[in-house]
């Protein structure tokens, strides 16, 4: 993926004034935070797109084939390719200005997006609806490929939290990411599903490719402060060793990592599934509502973050909110009600984004800066690839081995005690099951060794330097 560092667009000559005082040690403040600002309401916009068109894509998926498997295999590919790519996004991020990235990943979007418009075009949605048929899985291919690329903003985002805030805010810069996600979530969940069931496919499709193009106009004239990295000599495009190196040198990341990895292997299971439990509850349109209400949940726990940050030690917050993760996997299903599953998913995403911003700020400030881009990508891709393993093989075991097992007599017998009664009994099994997992590695996590060694690195590391040239 090209990225040209030599145009100098609206904004550029002010934005290279910025980073040559950022680069002479110049304090982050106002000025780089108001940047900040507007990078991250282009965030907004773009994240709204993606999100928009990836919640429609699966709801019109499940609904046209009301296969599970279907949409596990949709889901699974996603993080699939999120995570082979990551290292590579990460090594482009550290390559290349950051403002270059975004702009360069907004625009294979909207080009996949109106590929994806052509496709629906020109073959018709009776053909499109057939997921035995090529052309349904090259249509989802192409609407994937535009969300995938559209990651790579997240990982320039994640950096440029470290190029324009102060230290000492950079955790409740974070929660303003999170907030913003939720804000996000919340919209795209209750637009998709009214757009899918209300206007169809079809016209969902129109509102995204608009929507990328305005993202795409909003961010173009923002002047971004940055400094111009320096390569290493002999580094690769997929450059791993510099990864794994930047990661090694912090006593206890590596089981951070592997902390997050094996988690993100049992959330691909609620991934895979929890869309199509709501949709037993619920309509299409109603459950759009939903996520939308719960979305809130979101905003919520990024906005206590902004506003009370995330305490001196932010490696033992990341295990804390994870002990709540797993009580909410094991609880919130045990019963076929349709407002436990609301709250629980409310809770939920009132954790996640503390359990996200605490992440991102252990590694702004314990890995070096110059690096950052390929440790966020690294860690993306290690940690990704845990969830399509998980969500390619639980839609196949949930349809045709413990849906089937708990519509049995012998599984309402077996379980009926504790799951009740209700059409989505299997689903609540893999649910319980996943959740006490969950519990088991975080109290596991807290008695270890690595756990005690990052606290300390996080403590210790000293302020980020930002060593190289003026961008221009």
């Amino acid at each position: 993926m090209p990225v040209d560092d030599t145009t100098e667009g609206p904004g550029e000559a002010a934005a290279r004034e910025d980073a040559a005082h950022l680069a002479a040690g110049v304090e982050r403040g106002p000025e780089t935070l108001r940047t900040f600002r507007a990078v991250l309401v282009n965030t907004l916009v773009a994240n709204v797109t993606s999100g928009f068109l990836w919640f429609a894509l699966t709801f019109w998926a499940y609904l046209e084939t009301r296969s599970v498997m279907a949409t596990s295999i949709i889901g699974g590919g996603y993080m699939l390719f999120t995570a082979v790519f990551g290292t590579f996004f990460g090594t482009l991020v550290d390559r290349h200005l950051k403002k270059n990235v975004m702009v360069a990943s907004s625009s294979i979007t909207l080009v996949t997006y109106a590929l994806a418009g052509a496709l629906w075009l020109l073959l018709g949605e009776e053909a499109l609806a057939d997921w035995g048929a090529p052309g349904f899985w090259l249509f989802a291919t192409v609407i994937l490929v535009g969300g995938v690329v559209e990651s790579l903003r997240n990982i320039a985002l994640s950096t440029t939290v470290t190029l324009l805030v102060p230290e000492d805010g950079r955790d409740r810069a974070n929660g303003l990411v999170g907030t913003v996600q939720g804000i996000a979530f919340m919209v795209t969940s209750v637009f998709s599903g009214l757009s899918v069931g209300l206007l169809g496919m079809g016209w969902t499709l129109a509102i995204a490719l608009a929507l990328t193009g305005l993202s795409l106009a909003h961010l173009l004239p923002v002047s971004v402060p940055e400094v111009r990295p320096e390569v290493e000599e002999g580094a690769s495009r997929f450059d791993v060793r510099g990864a794994v190196t930047a990661i090694r040198a912090v006593p206890g990341l590596v089981a951070l990592i592997l902390f997050t990895t094996f988690n993100n292997l049992v959330n691909g299971v609620y991934i895979a599934l929890m869309d199509p439990y709501g949709l037993t509850l619920f309509s299409v349109e109603a459950w759009g509502l939903v996520l939308g209400v719960t979305g809130l949940g979101f905003v919520v726990g990024g906005a206590l973050v902004a506003r009370f940050g995330l305490g001196s030690n932010p490696v033992r917050s990341l295990l804390l909110v994870n002990l709540g993760v797993a009580g909410l996997g094991m609880t919130f299903t045990l019963r076929e009600w349709a407002w436990l599953y609301v709250v629980g998913i409310f809770l939920f995403l009132c954790i996640m984004p503390v359990a996200e911003a605490a992440e991102q700020t252990i590694l702004q400030r314990v890995v070096p800066f110059r690096t950052q881009g390929r440790v966020f990508g690294f860690a993306q891709s290690v940690e990704l690839a845990a969830s399509p393993v998980s969500a390619f093989l639980i839609g196949p075991i949930a349809q045709f081995w413990l849906i089937p097992y708990m519509e049995s007599p012998e599984g309402r017998s077996a379980w009926g005690w504790l799951l009740g009664d209700g059409e989505a009994r299997g689903i609540a099994l893999v649910f319980l099951g996943a959740g006490a997992i969950v519990l088991v590695t975080v109290l596991l996590a807290l008695a270890s060794a690595p756990y005690r060694r990052l606290s300390t690195a996080y403590a210790a590391a000293p302020a980020q330097q930002i060593e190289a040239q003026p961008a221009g």
